[in-house]
């Protein structure tokens, strides 16, 4: 009979976990801050529109943004807020695709906060185990 209880965290595993998974939120936070104060003058609009972005909807993706860190960032909401940001980073990915950019670190965003998350919530390992293979 297989167990089906969700393996304890190593102390060593659950940090490194919430090191992985601040890294992207810290991202995420910066730069909601700065679409909401309006940070980066001429430049940033031109950024904006060159993404095919008005500038009128960077205070939304501002909210957007820290939003999302902060449910990922609360343990009693961290899944919802791994699944706004995957949802989020899949945006910006589009944008980025769109227009021909490179879009590496969307992509690694939503890769740490899901590894992040993972080694910190065993819950979620028993949901997605990782197997060796003999």
């Amino acid at each position: 009979m297989e167990n089906t209880e969700p393996r304890s965290n190593s102390k060593a595993m659950y940090w490194i976990g919430w090191v992985l998974g601040a890294l992207p939120s810290l991202l995420l936070i910066l730069s909601g801050v700065l679409k909401l104060s309006g940070a980066g003058g001429e430049e940033a609009r031109a950024e904006v529109a060159r993404l095919g972005w008005t500038t009128g909807l960077m205070t939304s993706i501002g909210i957007v943004e820290i939003t999302c860190a902060v449910l990922y960032l609360i343990p009693q909401t961290s899944v919802l807020g791994a699944i706004l940001i995957t949802g989020f980073m899949g945006g910006a990915i589009a944008t980025h695709v769109r227009i021909g950019d490179p879009f590496i670190i969307q992509a690694l965003i939503g890769v740490l906060v899901w590894v992040g998350l993972w080694m910190r919530e065993p819950r979620l390992r028993y949901l997605i185990p990782l197997r060796r293979h003999n």
